[in-house]
């Protein structure tokens, strides 16, 4: 029974990744492309934001800084020194990395949501200060050059097709990561940090030590999709790479999908991108807002029924589908005998 289960799974994820993998040739028209890509994204970031928040069960609502750190990084790098967006790539989530262990010493020190109250300080700070720096193009924001098309540019005129492989194969290093940690000593840790601090204490683990390398490996791969959405949308400013909302969405597409596990944020990002393209059609500029009172209200609900979002939920299902067939089995064999 478990082997056919496993089976079935392994050939539904076979499935998933080819109908992934075709799905640029598959979709009508560039707005639906579009879609798929912004899905990608924030699944990317709430992937990245799980390692963190999921597995160490360090609740951070300012991601946002991260990934604008990317995103800056990578354009101020291009535009003064000429270099590669994918050096700068590198150089943003190095960046990110360095921001994230001088603010990870301290905050580590608090606990619950007094941690989560530190971060949103800390990425509001970094958005005053980007938003004030003349250098760093202050409210107005960077436009990036297009000079040089294709992907040594990571510049795509033509066609989004490329932006969406692009993306893609991030989701795919930010889900391997995760699954490395998730099958190695460090997912034991932060697990037995999460679940038993004081426990993991007692038997030697070092918490501040992993949380901060829970906070490496997450902003890193968050500053990695700043750069990305940097050279899709060829201009950024702290409005878009650092507001408050994107660290809020970046933590409700992990929260709603299911903390903790590894294909949780990917259907919440599903989720959420629905919602907030669908709000947009119907009401446009008139309903703004709506997006954030049906985020609020998904909240309320998955803290009252299902408290391990939608991966707990099919989890559920699964073991009901599995009880199930083993009842129909067993009834059959005593009809037959």
């Amino acid at each position: 029974m478990r082997d056919e289960h496993a089976w079935a799974k392994r050939i539904v994820l076979v499935a998933l990744l080819v109908l992934v993998l075709a799905l640029p040739y598959l979709v009508g028209n560039a707005s639906q492309l579009n879609y798929a890509i912004l899905v990608l994204m924030i699944a990317q970031a709430g992937v990245a934001w799980n390692i963190l928040g999921g597995y160490a069960g360090q609740v951070s609502l300012g991601h946002a800084a991260f990934y604008g750190i990317g995103a800056y990084t990578s354009t101020q790098l291009l535009l003064v020194f000429g270099l590669s967006p994918w050096l700068g790539m590198l150089a943003g989530g190095g960046v990110a990395v360095l921001f994230a262990l001088a603010i990870g010493w301290p905050c580590f020190r608090l606990k619950g949501h007094y941690f989560a109250m530190a971060t949103i300080a800390i990425a509001e700070i970094l958005q005053i200060v980007v938003t004030n720096w003349d250098w760093l193009g202050g409210a107005v924001g960077l436009s990036l050059p297009v000079a040089e098309t294709g992907w040594r540019g990571l510049v795509f005129n033509k066609s989004k097709v490329p932006y969406y492989y692009l993306i893609l194969g991030l989701l795919l290093l930010t889900l391997g990561v995760s699954w490395l940690i998730e099958r190695s000593f460090l997912g034991y840790y932060f697990r037995a940090i999460k679940d038993e601090p004081d426990a993991a204490r007692s038997v030697g683990i070092d918490l501040t030590r992993y949380k901060l390398v829970a906070i490496t490996a997450s902003s890193f791969l968050t500053a990695l999709g700043g750069t990305f959405y940097a050279q899709k949308e060829l201009f950024i400013d702290p409005g878009s790479t650092m507001a408050t909302s994107l660290s809020i969405k970046i933590a409700l597409v992990a929260i709603l999908g299911g903390v903790g596990s590894l294909g949780g944020p990917v259907a919440g990002a599903v989720i959420l991108t629905a919602i907030e393209e669908t709000t947009r059609a119907m009401f446009g500029g008139t309903g703004r807002g709506t997006d954030l009172i049906i985020y609020a209200l998904l909240i309320i609900l998955v803290a009252v029924f299902y408290p391990s979002g939608v991966a707990g939920w099919w989890r559920d299902l699964e073991h009901r589908l599995l009880l199930f067939k083993r009842r129909d089995r067993a009834s059959g064999k005593r009809k037959t005998s």
